[in-house]
């Protein structure tokens, strides 16, 4: 029995097994309507006020895990059924207040939403455009301030309130992708889009279509299936009917060499350069710091390099991501890489897979992944790119001056950001991941705890080729694109 941080989670997996279960039978189109009513059998509701209502978010959470809305470019989504339990109202005074003299708090209101009865202070929600003002003005901290959690986890404000039905609404334009409002919302109202049952579908008909369906597995696997080793998740993975399995540390060793020689090509023209391996990451600059879209790497993730790599090994191929990040479904869709990864899944909907087919992880047996270096694997950790471009540095006696700034998280990045815009930055290169602790941290991970980053490194020891050369010495990277242009 599989156990879960959370209702939330639970509830999610529950949709996508049944989801891929009926998608493996063939028979999704028949059945997919009964999935709320299988998970929510009733009579007693599991955490709403009823089943009824339960049924209805369930039908919503089905059509996520079928692919959603395909015209919506975002590949999170709200299911507005869902956003209704997180407190309408973000200011309220409390019973701190004093009823004082000074009533600071309302004339600091520039709209006039607070009002005093008998000495104590009031807020006109009607009025209230929750500048915080008030908040800030009060000297005994009577305002309470209960910011809905997943606008306090955004970090670009995408996230604002439909002011005719207070539910959450995201701006597509704004949006980075990341992931962690998914998260953070106690509820489960916000989720991302699923590609399963396309994949699925490869799968199933790979033979008539004669192609071989590839699965990249990121390196922060190391951190996920904690019931067996990776081996076994290997093998789980050829059982669902993959041709093979390679590791997207493979791709972090090309774009590795790539990444450090256009650093020496390019650093003294651009002063300073970030990484480009993290698509939240590039698109927080893109959205925030469009002064420093000419900065990123043009060197591509992982991800496209491995895919690349495949697909001019095997004419026959196609090609599916599997990884803790909401992002890269994003990324696959970016126009100058689209078509080199064919589908990106999460570990979440890896595990629905693995589980619906009937797969027992822990009984499998071992299976060989040798594909990558010790410095490839390194990248699912904060700082691990910045040490695989310093191996290449001093392997391949490059004269360059690298000091690089690793940043762990989207506050990290933009603290960086702010002081390279005012050209105070103590550095000339930023590594950019914007979940904590690195890919490890991934919004898609079957864990959301605290992560040991020596269990990447332990993994990292694992690989047979030590050196970035030496993973990549039998293929041709020159015949792989390994460039993009970055658009603001």
């Amino acid at each position: 029995m599989r156990k879960f941080e959370s209702n939330v989670q639970l509830i999610k997996y529950e949709v996508l097994r049944e989801v891929a279960r009926f998608a493996m039978e063939g028979t999704l189109e028949e059945n997919y309507e009964k999935i709320p009513e299988m998970i929510i059998p009733g009579p007693k509701p599991r955490t709403r006020c009823c089943i009824y209502k339960e049924r209805a978010i369930m039908v919503d959470r089905v059509k996520l895990a079928m692919g959603g809305d395909r015209s919506n470019p975002n590949i999170i989504e709200v299911l507005d059924i869902a956003c209704d339990e997180c407190p309408i109202n973000r200011f309220t005074i409390t019973e701190a207040c004093r009823g004082c003299l000074a009533h600071r708090c309302s004339e600091a209101c520039p709209v006039g939403a607070i009002f005093h009865v008998g000495q104590r202070a009031y807020i006109n929600q009607e009025k209230c455009i929750e500048c915080g003002r008030c908040r800030d003005a009060c000297q005994y901290n009577a305002v309470s301030d209960v910011l809905r959690p997943c606008r306090e986890a955004c970090p670009t404000k995408a996230l604002t309130i439909d002011p005719n039905n207070r539910k959450a609404v995201i701006d597509n334009e704004k949006c980075i992708q990341c992931g962690a409002c998914v998260i953070q919302c106690p509820f489960g109202a916000i989720m991302d889009k699923s590609y399963i049952v396309d994949v699925i579908d490869l799968l199933n008909t790979r033979e008539e279509n004669n192609i071989n369906v590839y699965a990249v597995i990121a390196p922060a696997i190391a951190s996920q299936f904690t019931e067996a080793n990776i081996g076994q998740v290997v093998t789980a993975i050829k059982k669902l009917g993959f041709h093979d399995v390679v590791e997207a540390a493979l791709g972090a060793d090309i774009v590795t060499l790539h990444e450090a020689h256009e650093f020496k090509d390019t650093i003294e023209d651009k002063k300073v350069m970030t990484s480009s391996c993290c698509p939240a990451f590039v698109s927080y600059i893109k959205k925030c710091y469009p002064e420093f879209v000419d900065n990123i790497s043009t060197s591509v993730s992982p991800m496209i390099a491995i895919s690349r790599l495949i697909k001019n090994i095997d004419p026959c191929a196609k090609v599916v991501f599997i990884g803790p990040c909401m992002a890269k479904k994003a990324e696959m869709q970016e126009e100058d890489i689209k078509g080199s990864t064919d589908y990106v899944l999460t570990f979440e909907e890896l595990c629905a897979m693995i589980d619906a087919a009937g797969i027992e992880i822990e009984k499998c047996e071992e299976d060989v992944l040798n594909n990558a270096s010790f410095f490839g694997r390194i990248f699912a950790r904060t700082g691990g790119l910045t040490e695989a471009i310093k191996h290449v540095i001093e392997e391949e006696n490059i004269c360059v001056d690298f000091k690089p700034i690793s940043c762990d998280g989207i506050a990290e990045c933009d603290k960086a950001l702010k002081i390279a815009k005012v050209g105070r930055l103590q550095g000339n290169f930023i590594e950019g991941m914007a979940c904590k602790g690195g890919c490890i941290g991934g919004a898609a991970s079957l864990h959301h705890g605290p992560k040991d980053k020596k269990e990447v490194d332990n993994y990292g020891k694992l690989a047979i080729e030590k050196g970035v050369k030496d993973a990549i010495r039998i293929f041709d990277i020159d015949k792989i694109d390994l460039h993009r242009k970055h658009k603001k």
